[in-house]
């Protein structure tokens, strides 16, 4: 069960969800038979060795139902309390994700983000509400709505959840507690609509941190959960800490020397989210293993990355002055734990 009760989610949120939030993705043995626990606790150490408050915990990486939870329950013994734990909410049909936010939940999960599954497709909003409001309902932890241009939501409304339905959402769900404003991405519309309208109610908050960091130098952003800012290292923590301390000038000093790395990142991931409405986890679990993270294959189907992909997402990091692993590109597919 949640470490709050629902009446209480969004008075956690407000105290316990903070700083820079990115993701683990599962590691695997190099079978692929079953999951690395090694590879998993040394991800989640090295995630508090760089500084990152919480990770999303990535559940669309084909484990089965069963090797998620112990993903999770491997996570939540190795963080240990140092590391907030965010369950991801992206399986196959409603009833799915409400049990395995539950199971989640207690495993060691603190909070949810709500994904919608392939297969759901609404032709107005009410159908996206009333999926929504059931998950909510039926699930206690606290949950982080996600307006993304992913779901194919945008003939509906351009922002993919509109407003209007997630100030409905807020008033009758009290266990919203955060919004992951990407609505419109590439623009921040998304996010400038909802923290006018919403701030004072729940967090309005901006992963990418080439958005995020700008504009919490303007307005304060309590949080940034979740994507994949491990590529930069320890980077993108202490740009955080930099704004938390009113440092504007050094959190810009570093914007700009990661901005090799920042367009190298784009470059390599632009139009994959577009193309697939996926995010390429085999790329961010690369970008994680050149930051020291473990690594190592992944189950099909996975998106592929091919050996320009990875030059020039190394490249990146050279440039910006940024340590890269000595081991050569075939290490990665292999890990740095394996089994």
């Amino acid at each position: 069960m949640a470490e709050y009760p629902r009446a209480d989610a969004r008075d956690w949120a407000r105290e316990h969800l903070t700083g820079v939030n990115n993701v683990i993705i599962p590691s695997f043995t190099n079978d692929l038979k079953r999951l690395n626990e090694q590879g998993i606790r040394h991800d989640v150490r090295r995630e508090i060795e760089l500084g990152f408050a919480g990770a999303l915990l990535v559940s669309e990486t084909a484990t089965t139902l069963d090797e998620y939870i112990t993903f999770v329950e491997v996570a939540a013994d190795e963080a240990n309390g140092k590391l907030r734990l965010i369950h991801h909410a992206s399986f196959n049909t409603l009833e799915e994700n409400i049990d395995m936010a539950r199971r989640a939940a207690e495993a060691g999960a603190q909070l949810t983000l709500l994904a919608y599954p392939p297969n759901f497709f609404p032709t107005k909003e009410e159908e996206i509400y009333e999926y929504t409001r059931a998950f909510t309902e039926a699930t206690d932890l606290g949950v982080i709505l996600f307006p993304v241009p992913l779901w194919g939501f945008e003939g509906i409304h351009g922002a993919s959840l509109s407003p209007d339905l997630i100030g409905r959402l807020i008033d009758e769900c009290p266990t919203v507690v955060a919004v992951k404003a990407e609505g419109g991405f590439p623009s921040t519309a998304g996010f400038a609509h909802l923290y006018y309208r919403y701030s004072d109610k729940v967090i309005i908050e901006m992963p990418v941190e080439s958005h995020a960091i700008p504009l919490a130098s303007l307005v304060p952003i309590q949080c940034m959960a979740t994507s994949n800012s491990e590529y930069y290292g320890p980077w993108v923590p202490r740009m955080w800490h930099a704004l938390q301390d009113d440092k504007v000038e050094e959190a810009f000093s570093i914007f700009w020397m990661l901005h090799p790395a920042r367009v190298a990142n784009e470059k390599t991931l632009a139009g994959t989210m577009g193309v697939f409405n996926f995010a390429h986890r085999m790329v961010w679990k690369y970008q994680a293993w050149l930051a020291g993270f473990n690594g190592g294959p992944l189950r099909m189907p996975t998106p592929r990355i091919s050996p320009d992909q990875m030059r020039a997402l190394r490249r990146g990091l050279e440039v910006s002055g940024l340590d890269v692993p000595s081991e050569s590109d075939e290490a990665f597919f292999i890990g740095r734990n394996p089994v």
